[in-house]
């Protein structure tokens, strides 16, 4: 479900143009400006993209990036 008015800062949202899921840090000129949901490198995207998670979709999007993060080789 995309929302017709931006979601507030602090917001967990999923980027519909990327599949990223975020939440939402600040909104800079045109663009939302994003951070995974366990913190990592940002990215903007439109404020028209964002769709507001449904109910357990944080949890599991916590657990997706859990799982990926548990793949990545040691430094």
């Amino acid at each position: 479900m995309t929302v017709a008015e931006p979601p507030a800062p602090g917001t967990a949202v999923r980027d519909t143009a990327s599949g990223r899921v975020g939440v939402v840090l600040a909104y800079v000129g045109p663009y939302a400006q994003l951070r995974p949901l366990l913190g990592g490198r940002e990215w903007d995207a439109r404020p028209g993209d964002l769709a507001l998670l449904a109910l357990g979709e944080p949890l599991s999007a916590h657990v997706a990036e859990l799982n990926a993060r548990s793949r990545r080789p040691l430094r």
